[in-house]
């Protein structure tokens, strides 16, 4: 990866805090000229530092909803059949491949508990899955 400058860091944490941040106020809040942010700007994005742009919403908006995160163990050599498999599932929003005891961890929202239990048992008899532990998620305190 790139090797960054202190006014690169400083940049991106400007850019997660609002990513909607007029190159104006991050070169006034960063003590640099327009021109300045901009190509550093241009720098990260063409050297693929920042992959993309996009929204966060407020919790509140999945209000009701349920959050959760699986640990999932896999049989044998069939991650990849379970992957595509689960990779189907609308409610999953992503899953990431881990070392240790679980093979996978797939976060998921449903609208409602009874649309949980439905959805742990969807996951449960995909062919290749011989484990999984779920935890809800209750509250964010960092993101």
């Amino acid at each position: 990866m790139l090797d960054l400058s202190d006014l690169d860091r400083r940049l991106l944490a400007a850019l997660r805090e609002d990513g909607r941040a007029p190159v104006a106020e991050l070169a006034r809040r960063l003590g640099v000229t327009r021109a300045t942010v901009t190509s550093h700007l241009d720098r990260l994005v063409a050297d693929d530092v920042i992959v993309g742009f996009t929204v966060r919403v407020r919790d509140e908006s999945a209000a009701g909803g349920v959050r959760a995160v699986s640990l999932i163990e896999v049989e044998g050599r069939s991650t990849d059949d379970v992957i595509r498999r689960l990779r189907g599932f609308p409610e999953i929003g992503s899953m990431h491949s881990t070392n240790g005891a679980w093979d996978l961890v797939a976060e998921h929202t449903t609208a409602d508990l009874v649309t949980f239990d439905r959805l742990l048992n969807r996951i449960r008899s995909v062919p290749g899955i011989i484990n999984s532990q779920t935890s809800l998620l209750l509250t964010s305190v960092l993101r």
